[in-house]
């Protein structure tokens, strides 16, 4: 197959959608590396099509990339891989620069983590509905066509699809008032003040933690707090850093010898911590792309 060029008009209309189709495809499967794959996929696929067959060259692509990533949806649900199901989202860490003037277009953005741990919970044809037509506007006429079901199903899919995310809680407040219950929540762990963590957490709030032999969950806010001043008495943590995870506010901490300790990514809800993920899975962590420490 030959590679992409400008030189290349097709080539060109595709670079011109690639941001697009691997923003649809992420969302989707919740992986970069897979949505990156399934693009390539499809350029593949649009490499072998007589593209004078083609009439709309977007919707084309939309409906490929959409088909691919039902594949992938579908094979996983078919292996019932625990990694799948008990895993945290992918994390993407980025250095926080503080806030910007689109700081808050930013945090509101549906790549959240918030909305990646629900889109986890649909079922592929759920999924697909839900991403390709509220996301991204693509009508039910060509979704029911992907799936193989009546525009009406597809609406049906979409609909239930979109009551579930409704009912899971979203970030709320501007990145700066994030910011600062974050790093409340930090500066109350280090000193061991009980009250103040209380204070910052939902009293239901849910800390997932990625740990070398597998996932914890803790449920509620005396829990997450107890578990907060432990950690931090008996952690070896001597470097850290306010980032941004998935686009929210985060922290990385580091070992004395540089090696990373643990990501921690945050969800807010009414100036209040509800979800907390930790990665501290030493395996997992030497895979992420992360800053290195101030």
């Amino acid at each position: 197959m030959s590679d992409t060029s400008p030189a290349d008009p097709v080539a060109e209309a595709f670079e011109a959608q690639r941001d697009r189709l691997r923003a649809v495809a992420y969302r989707m499967l919740g992986s970069h590396a897979d949505a990156e794959d399934v693009v390539q996929e499809a350029w593949l696929r649009l490499s072998r099509q007589d593209t004078a067959t083609i009439h709309n060259f977007a919707g084309w692509l939309t409906t490929v990339v959409g088909r691919i990533s039902l594949d992938v949806l579908r094979s996983r649900q078919a292996r019932s891989e625990a990694s799948y199901d008990d895993r945290l989202p992918e994390l993407v860490v980025t250095v926080d620069d503080g806030p910007a003037p689109e700081d808050d277009v930013a945090l509101a953005d549906s790549v959240g983590l918030a909305l990646l741990v629900v889109l986890e919970s649909l079922g592929p044809s759920e999924r697909l509905a839900f991403v390709l037509h509220d996301l991204f506007a693509v009508s039910f006429d060509e979704i029911g066509q992907i799936l193989g079901k009546s525009t009406a199903a597809a609406k049906m899919l979409a609909s239930r699809a979109r009551r579930k995310v409704q009912a899971a809680e979203h970030p709320t407040g501007a990145g700066r008032e994030q910011r600062e219950v974050v790093q409340a929540f930090l500066s109350a762990a280090r000193r061991g003040d009980f009250e103040e963590l209380l204070r910052v957490l939902d009293p239901g709030v849910k800390l997932t933690a990625d740990l070398p032999h597998g996932v914890v969950v803790i449920l509620g806010a005396t829990e997450v707090a107890t578990g907060a001043q432990s950690r931090v008495a008996a952690g070896s943590a001597v470097r850290g850093r306010a980032v941004l995870v998935n686009g929210l506010p985060g922290y990385v901490s580091w070992r004395e010898d540089g090696a990373p300790l643990s990501v921690m990514a945050f969800t807010i809800v009414d100036g209040r911590i509800s979800d907390i993920s930790v990665v501290a899975d030493p395996a997992r962590l030497a895979a992420m792309d992360l800053p290195e420490p101030e």
